[in-house]
């Protein structure tokens, strides 16, 4: 894995000071939070979206916005900023339905088909790939809403998903993965992925797969293998494939360093049949999670990646958060609302006061992200959106 820059440790004091929140361990809250009480913070998450989107129906912006983050390539704070305006969207598609809810869903989708698409920073870095995981599971799950399945919506999404798949093309790793690195000697397909990157769009090539936009079934079968391969068997999943991982000590492929990865992998894997993760399996993972929850609590927007225990990092927390709530949709029904009663007080306790919520930093796109991931998993056990069909934004965005 190539190093961070080293202006970023450079800044780790200046960082803590500027952080907010205390670390999460130090935050008092019940053990566990009901449907009305998730409700009324995923209205506040969701109204901080609405009023937080720019004129042109982006979020953030695709430029270097703080002092903690420099070294890394231009191009990559863009392609975060595409990466968490899909986000965005995802919020808003899950979100209870009104006017305004809609017209910024509509003008954000508006945005991501009349943006550019991330291109690589540098040799190393290739953050990009991000714009691609997420703009494409974006565009997947929002053709699979009833809303955008009429009129030119079908073709429109189509259209847009095409750049984001051509990333994920270009950048799969011969063993099947995906990651935002290249290490030495470096080549136009990269050599590094992750399993957490890798698996997040294992659904979504399915789902691109039934719709049509995907035409290379292997593509899919690579990475749910690479996935299937950093299974480990204390029930961690490494955090990238190697032929003898690294299992010793705190490492960040302990039980207790895989948390996040752990929700992500059992969810992405069962979505798309692997055999070997049954519903014991998805149990167990949660179970740890809640177990050793700490250890994401005193990474929580620590600003140095992999410095807390088990080499856990702060934007771990809100990622796992959202998808053990995926994880705990694919459980029976009548054992969901007991798993959600108990993920939803360590949503709540990070969200600040304006409804927002960040894990790492205070960055423009991390604040979109990490609200974006706090209101998908609130969303998740609570009773569905209303449908609606009505246009609100009719005309698609000239290229």
């Amino acid at each position: 894995m190539s190093p961070r820059p080293a202006t970023f440790l450079a800044l780790a004091a200046l960082a803590t000071q500027m952080a907010g929140p205390l670390a999460a361990q130090h935050l008092e809250v019940p053990a566990t939070l009901g449907p009305e009480e998730a409700r009324a913070a995923l209205e506040r998450s969701l109204d901080w979206l609405v009023e937080n989107q720019n004129a042109d129906g982006s979020w953030a912006v695709g430029v270097l916005d703080g002092l903690l983050e420099l070294g890394f390539s231009i191009e990559s704070f863009y392609a975060w900023q595409v990466a968490s305006n899909a986000l965005a969207c995802l919020a808003l598609r899950e979100a209870p339905e009104t006017p305004a809810r809609r017209a910024a869903l509509e003008q954000g989708i508006a945005w991501l088909e009349a943006t550019r698409p991330p291109k690589r920073g540098n040799d190393w870095d290739i953050d990009y790939v991000w714009g691609g995981l997420y703009g494409f599971t974006a565009l997947t799950e929002l053709a699979a809403d009833p809303r955008f399945q009429q009129g030119e919506w079908p073709a429109r999404l189509a259209r847009a998903a095409q750049p984001f798949l051509a990333i994920l093309q270009k950048n799969q790793i011969a063993e099947g993965g995906w990651g935002y690195y290249d290490d030495p000697v470096y080549s136009q397909r990269p050599k590094w992925a992750t399993s957490f990157s890798t698996a997040l769009v294992l659904p979504a090539l399915k789902a691109g797969e039934d719709l049509g936009w995907v035409t290379d079934p292997a593509m899919r079968a690579r990475a749910t293998r690479y996935v299937s391969r950093c299974a480990l068997p204390s029930g961690a999943f490494a955090y990238d494939l190697a032929i003898i991982p690294r299992v010793v000590g705190d490492s960040v492929n302990d039980v207790k360093g895989s948390l996040s990865r752990i929700q992500v992998c059992h969810w992405a894997l069962f979505s798309v049949g692997e055999p070997k993760i049954t519903l014991d399996r998805l149990r167990t993972g949660l179970e740890s999670f809640f177990e050793h929850h700490r250890f994401l609590d005193v990474a929580f927007m620590d600003p140095v990646p992999h410095e807390a225990y088990y080499q856990n990092s702060g934007y771990f927390y809100l990622f796992g958060h959202y998808y053990a709530a995926r994880v705990i949709e694919l459980l029976p029904e009548a054992e969901r609302e007991g798993w959600h009663a108990r993920l939803r007080p360590h949503l709540v306790k990070v969200m600040r006061a304006d409804g927002s919520s960040t894990d790492f930093l205070t960055s423009g796109y991390m604040k979109v992200a990490g609200t974006a991931l706090s209101a998908l998993a609130l969303g998740l056990g609570l009773e569905p959106r209303t449908e609606s069909v009505e246009p609100v934004a009719p005309e698609a965005p000239r290229r």
